[in-house]
């Protein structure tokens, strides 16, 4: 990893406002790194003109004593699916919009921009953010910088796998059902799924699509503190998302800070949901381990929620319809036959999941998503937030078509996305998530935890992610390229 890439974007972005190393210069390493990461298939598009052009803005400012913002300067990379911007191929990972190009900016690339940033590419995404796995046909898949052989999840796997190769130290991404967390636990790095509405998005084609389940955009980053910063620079009212809230007046970086010896913590090792893998276990349970000893209560609790059968079945059926009506308007605005388009096999069924579901069965489903929330709010009671482990196994395979674990810890599973992850209950209840790394296994593949918090407790979040990374600190766990 590159010597500026091991500072964080609250320091690079200190040192271009005042002028220490120029804006420039920071975009010629960053240009210079993604071409020697070109394997990871990280990015879709960079977009090196546009990026100069800001770059030599943030100079030309900072030389007449301006401060852009607390961004001034900062590379930063963009998924491409939900974050837009105009005159950039926006291809949502689908082999039939290769040469689509954004008509707008999203509200995302807006306050990124607004905040002095320098957008220098579009992050790799399976069509349409499908699945759990980064591999389309527009780049190919996209493996974790820890191994080349296995996944660095998805969808936000581009965004991931960037940061974790030190190419930028800032990205974005989506969740739907562990978008964000997923590709953060398989790289290494930290990925929040904020509370619906805090950070708001415009969907072009449908303004009220994004909440069953709920479908959110967050930050990515590899220090709690960026993440906090990035966030800063996202969340807040837009009157433009007609779910969007107002951000709290206490700015998140400041969460940071708050004593370890102040913090509650919850652990659950599997939710009482489903089997985890050892080498997860025991890397989850040394992380909480190491925080309790850095001085934050810690207490294992049992979590109620209804059968992994009936909760699965209910985020399947809602998290199909999402995809289908998705799709259908993504033929109705491009023009786009899935059936016959050259898309994968995964992308088709993902479909199909949602075409004979009828509106009566998609809101019954309701009921198990109410009892999920009940559990985690009494899980949480008492507590700034809860613990567990965000996969339920390393890193896997990075193909679609290798397909995923059919055992886990001795125990049969399906072999489905939902038996690897813990992390779609969340989009279920719609609780702010953050996955952050607890370890790295004897094999040398990264294991990441979540911490959960109330709705609009980000900051609780945060403060207990800065604790680990004080007790357990990760900067230096990257692999050298």
């Amino acid at each position: 990893m590159p010597e500026f890439m091991q500072r964080s974007a609250r320091e690079l972005a200190s040192e271009a406002r005042t002028g220490c190393v120029s804006a420039l210069t920071l975009l010629e390493s960053t240009l210079e790194r993604i071409g020697a990461i070109d394997d990871l298939n990280a990015f879709i598009t960079i977009t090196e003109k546009s990026a100069r052009e800001r770059a030599h803005a943030a100079d030309a400012a900072a030389a007449r004593g301006e401060d852009l913002g607390p961004l001034h300067g900062v590379p930063v990379a963009i998924k491409d699916l939900r974050s837009r911007k105009e005159g950039v191929k926006n291809t949502i990972g689908l082999a039939p919009l290769a040469d689509n190009v954004a008509d707008e900016d999203s509200i995302t690339v807006e306050r990124l921009e607004a905040a002095g940033a320098v957008i220098v590419g579009t992050t790799n995404t399976p069509a349409l953010g499908h699945t759990i796995k980064t591999e389309n046909r527009l780049v190919g898949a996209t493996p974790t910088p820890f191994d080349s052989d296995h996944s660095a999840g998805g969808s936000s796997g581009g965004s991931a796998a960037a940061l974790a190769a030190g190419a930028v130290p800032l990205a974005t991404g989506s969740d739907i059902g562990g978008s964000l967390r997923v590709p953060a636990s398989c790289c290494n790095v930290i990925g929040l799924k904020p509370t619906f509405g805090l950070v708001p998005e415009r969907i072009p084609f449908d303004g009220f699509g994004t909440h069953s389940p709920f479908f959110v955009g967050g930050p990515m980053a590899r220090t709690v503190e960026d993440t906090a910063l990035l966030l800063d620079v996202l969340a807040g009212y837009d009157d433009r998302d007609p779910f969007s809230v107002p951000r709290p007046e206490t700015e998140y970086v400041e969460t940071t800070n708050r004593p370890t010896t102040e913090l509650s913590v919850a652990y659950s090792p599997n939710l009482d949901l489903q089997p985890v893998a050892s080498t997860v276990r025991e890397t989850v349970d040394a992380a909480v381990t190491d925080l309790a000893a850095g001085g934050a209560t810690v207490d294992t609790v049992d979590v109620s929620l209804p059968s992994y059968e009936e909760l699965s079945m209910a985020y399947v059926t809602q998290v199909g319809v999402f995809f289908s009506a998705f799709a259908q308007r993504i033929e109705d605005r491009y023009g786009i036959d899935f059936e016959t388009a050259d898309v994968e096999d995964t992308v088709r069924s993902t479909i199909a999941l949602g075409t004979e579901t009828d509106a009566a069965d998609n809101r019954l489903q309701n009921a198990p998503r109410t009892d999920a929330y009940d559990g985690i709010q009494d899980a949480v009671t008492g507590y700034d937030v809860l613990v567990t482990p965000t996969l339920t196994v390393p890193p896997f395979s990075k193909h679609l078509t290798d397909g995923y674990p059919t055992e886990i810890n001795g125990q049969s599973v399906i072999g489905v996305p939902t038996d690897v992850m813990l992390t779609w209950v969340f989009n279920m209840t719609g609780h702010p998530v953050a996955s952050v790394p607890a370890g790295i296994t004897d094999n040398g593949l990264p294991v990441g935890l979540q911490i959960i918090g109330r709705r609009f407790a980000e900051a609780d979040i945060l403060s207990v992610a800065a604790a680990l990374e004080r007790v357990r600190p990760w900067i230096d766990q990257y692999p050298v390229r």
